[in-house]
């Protein structure tokens, strides 16, 4: 079940809305919640649910000996044995086939491990709680249920964003009561909606028919005809494509982490901001702080810093960074192309320290070039874990297949979603936010206009984009969401 399907909007989230409202206690809430978590997650893997609940016990129980550990060896201890369930559990169902590749042939029964959905995220998530509880930054939970609840919680459990347990251990478990935006969420949400329906998914569906679909490019026995449709693509073609793709991506993951954090605030949750613009970025280093924000984070605090971070010698730190980007690549999938991919930033963010970005201040006009050239190179290497293909579709980016400046397909597809890729490029901009800010300093001015500005913000507007969102999905079976495999 995925946030942008008619089951989700009109059955199941407005049955726990419903649910969550008769409840009168936190309890009694915290149960509503805990219960719908559960179903949804349930939904698409019911087997799956015992994992999430072991490595959600498992944690709690960490937790609990860490606070009861009278030595620091001790407690050290716990937290080893939590990292070893959890890293040990998500590599298993992760990676084994990654590492038994390395070694030899990969057994049928490693083939045949189905990835469990979200547990890239919910790991981190556990994890993060463990160790805050070593470091004093937070108490260890005495209910498993409310561990349980927040490892599972259905707003962000499956795709973010990553939540750490600090930042919401007292809106969830804390005595004061929850203070609902319902008008705030529930506009959130809807802009998410229409962001992910209404832009994204076309979005994709451009970029599946210039540079192949998933499934398509994953299939081992049209390797030969793959490879003949990405070398023969226009240069036009192959831009339009990996452009499309951009949009997709950031569109897709966004739009999520809008809905996700529309949907707390409807209940008086406040998730983490996950995206801050990335593409008007004018350096790698700047992408990745407005880049999935809740993952660099997790990055930074609990693996980078605890290394040593910019402390110590060149070497050291080229090391630590390494380790993180590594990391990172390894964390959106286990395949090369995403270790690639992590390396490609990182070195990037390498030549930027030692000399490029002092260059690229000087030339403010073309840095900005200069990232959306970089990322979008790096979405050719995310793209397709088979590597070949995403080096023969690097080469059309160039010409350098011998095929064509531009073709009939390619210029068709332009002149059809022209308008598409111009309001999706414009909407990964804060051009509109900035524009909704200045007229709110205006309209704050004045009590009639404000009062008329709030029935449009948060009445009119909402049920236009949630309507038109509905009738998009009513009539288009197009509806994936890419993180979902991660």
């Amino acid at each position: 079940m995925v946030f942008s399907s008619l089951i989700f909007l009109y059955g199941f989230f407005s049955l726990s809305l419903l649910a969550y409202s008769l409840c009168r206690s936190r309890r009694a809430q915290n149960w509503v919640l805990l219960i719908f978590s559960l179903v949804f997650y349930a939904w698409g893997e019911p087997k799956y649910v015992l994992l999430l609940m072991f490595m959600a016990f498992a944690s709690w129980a960490c937790a609990l000996g860490v606070e009861r550990s009278s030595s620091r060896r001790g407690k050290r201890c716990w937290v080893l044995l939590a990292a070893v369930v959890d890293i040990g559990l998500i590599g298993y169902f992760k990676y084994a086939g990654l590492i038994c590749g390395i070694f030899g042939t990969v057994p049928d029964f490693i083939r045949s491990i189905a990835l469990p959905i979200g547990i890239s995220f919910y790991t981190f998530q556990l994890l993060t709680y463990v160790v805050d509880v070593y470091r004093g930054d937070a108490q260890a939970q005495r209910s498993y249920s409310n561990v349980l609840l927040y490892a599972a919680l259905f707003h962000q459990c499956i795709a973010g964003p990553i939540v750490r347990y600090k930042t919401i251990d007292r809106e969830l478990f804390g005595s004061e009561p929850r203070k609902p935006e319902l008008a705030q969420g529930v506009s959130r949400f809807c802009a998410g909606l229409a962001k992910k329906v209404l832009l994204a998914n076309p979005c994709g569906a451009l970029a599946d028919t210039m540079i192949l679909a998933d499934s398509v490019a994953s299939d081992p026995g049209m390797l030969a005809a793959n490879l003949e449709r990405l070398n023969s693509s226009s240069v036009l073609g192959a831009w339009l494509g990996i452009l499309a793709y951009a949009l997709h991506i950031y569109l897709d993951f966004s739009a999520y982490s809008d809905m996700a954090i529309g949907m707390g605030k409807m209940l008086g949750l406040h998730y983490p901001e996950n995206f801050n613009y990335p593409y008007i970025s004018r350096t790698v280093t700047e992408f990745w702080r407005r880049w999935h924000i809740s993952l660099g984070t997790f990055f930074r605090d609990y693996v980078y810093i605890p290394l040593g971070g910019n402390r110590g010698s060149k070497p050291r730190v080229i090391f630590n960074t390494l380790v993180v980007w590594l990391l990172t690549g390894l964390w959106h999938g286990a395949s090369w192309n995403f270790v690639l991919w992590g390396l490609w930033f990182f070195v990037f963010l390498m030549l930027e320290r030692s000399f490029l970005k002092k260059w690229l201040e000087k030339i403010p006009i073309l840095s900005n070039l200069y990232l959306l050239l970089v990322v979008c190179l790096g979405w050719v290497i995310f793209r397709f874990t088979n590597l070949e293909l995403g080096f023969t579709l690097a080469k059309s980016l160039f010409g350098l297949n011998g095929n064509p400046l531009t073709g009939f397909e390619a210029e068709i597809q332009l002149q059809s979603h022209a308008y598409l890729l111009l309001i999706a490029a414009i909407a990964s901009t804060p051009l509109l936010h900035t524009l909704k800010q200045k007229l709110e300093e205006r309209v704050w001015e004045r009590d009639a206009l404000s009062r008329v500005w709030n029935a449009v913000l948060y009445g009119a507007v909402p049920v236009v984009l949630l309507l038109a969102s509905t009738a998009n999905l009513v009539g288009d079976s197009y509806n994936p969401f890419i993180y979902f495999q991660f």
